[in-house]
């Protein structure tokens, strides 16, 4: 078959015969061409780069000893298919330790690759064509992707400041909410930072109820809760009857890149979950499950992250202040949004957050990822920095570069 004849058989979720042919460029793709031009051409200059959205830290070492002596266990060898107990049980105790919530690790409780996998397989076990998926906008894309995949629909709830990046559901128009089928939430969320209270969470299960939607919450970011203590959607009366969580060993536990995480809550639907996930994948390997179940019963872990990213946050909000930027403190996750500048002041104007965000990396190597919703640019606290001192060095640095620069707001 000649790659002519392949080009039409495509699928026409991903494009079909025009599979290929876009001159779009993606945002992120963007962003690493600019980095690598601004290193070619000030080489050496260093990249002052706040646009990572992963952990800058290994795993602890307690966690990393535990892989290490799980991977020579024979015991381990084989499939894991929809998880070993061990890690289910550890699941089930952080749980109830963090949150107050009582899970059947049996039964409520079922390990996922990583929680983007959770999120692919969710439409999956809910979503038929024709039915709807309610996102947060901005918000994590790939529950809405596979919606597209299997003929569903998605519709994106706007997260405005004036709403406490919260989801109005009053300003859902009604035919949406008529075929809509799965909510998928985000708090802490990524990336506005803005944390769910118990109010919110109560308004999310009741619409959902009233409504036969099916409310998940990723959680990804719950570690890293800054005002408040760490909330659970399923700590909420009534979310174990029909709402789901979907966890990640991530964020809180400097576990980015081990592909671990759980998904729990109401037990039919998370024995439905595992069902679609038992023809999707064959489970994470055993040694990565019993070390992250080490990283979930010691407590002090995600409390020394937090304790880093804070600090950074506010390290970073002083610094944008300086520079003009109308930056606050976020209720949660490593991400500080703040609404991009209009130009500089006898330089270019900006008619975007993009447009701003490459003038950043191009002209004082300083990295941050645009949003379209509302113009802003986000921050992330995960620069690389081993110490303290050197977290310090890179803030005074970027505070200097900032401060040579007279924005337009």
């Amino acid at each position: 078959m000649s790659e002519s004849s392949l080009q039409a058989l495509f699928a026409e979720r991903i494009g079909g015969a025009q599979y290929g042919k876009g001159t779009a460029i993606y945002k992120f793709e963007k962003i690493k061409r600019a980095k690598r031009a601004a290193i070619a051409q000030f080489p050496d200059r260093e990249l002052m780069d706040f646009g990572i959205g992963e952990n800058d830290q290994p795993a602890a070492p307690i966690v990393r000893q535990a892989l290490k002596r799980e991977v020579d266990d024979p015991e381990n060898r084989g499939y894991a298919d929809n998880g070993i107990q061990e890690y289910k049980d550890a699941a089930a105790r952080y749980m109830k330790r963090e949150f107050g919530v009582e899970l059947n690790p049996v039964t409520q409780v079922n390990h996922c690759i990583g929680s983007k996998p959770a999120l692919a397989i969710l439409p999956a076990v809910f979503v038929n064509p024709g039915e709807i998926t309610l996102m947060t906008a901005p918000g994590y894309p790939v529950a809405g992707t596979y919606t597209k995949y299997l003929g569903g629909d998605v519709y994106n709830m706007l997260l405005e400041e004036k709403n406490g990046f919260l989801p109005d559901f009053t300003a859902l128009p009604a035919d949406v909410v008529k075929r809509a089928k799965l909510m998928v939430l985000n708090y802490p969320n990524s990336p506005t930072g803005a944390v769910a209270d118990e109010k919110f969470f109560a308004k999310a299960i009741a619409f959902g109820r009233a409504n036969g939607i099916v409310v998940v919450n990723d959680a990804a970011h719950i570690q890293l809760t800054y005002n408040r203590r760490p909330l659970s959607l399923l700590s909420i009366p009534g979310a174990l009857d029909a709402c789901l969580e979907i966890h990640t060993m991530s964020k809180g536990w400097d576990m980015i890149g081990w592909r671990m995480g759980f998904v729990a809550g109401a037990e039919l639907a998370v024995r439905a979950f595992a069902d679609v996930k038992d023809n999707t994948d064959s489970g994470q390997f055993k040694a990565v499950q019993k070390a992250a179940a080490v990283a979930l019963d010691d407590p002090a872990i995600p409390q020394r992250v937090r304790v880093r990213y804070k600090r950074r946050l506010e390290k970073m909000v002083e610094m944008l202040r300086a520079a003009g930027f109308r930056a606050s403190m976020p209720g949660g996750t490593y991400f500080l949004m703040v609404t991009a500048p209009k130009g500089v002041r006898g330089g270019p104007s900006f008619a975007n957050a993009e447009e701003a965000s490459q003038y950043l990396i191009r002209e004082h190597m300083i990295c941050t990822v645009p949003y379209e919703e509302g113009e802003m640019l986000r921050w992330s606290a995960t620069f690389p920095a081993n110490t303290e001192q050197d977290e310090d060095r890179i803030i005074a640095e970027t505070k200097k570069r900032l401060g040579a620069i007279r924005f337009v707001f």
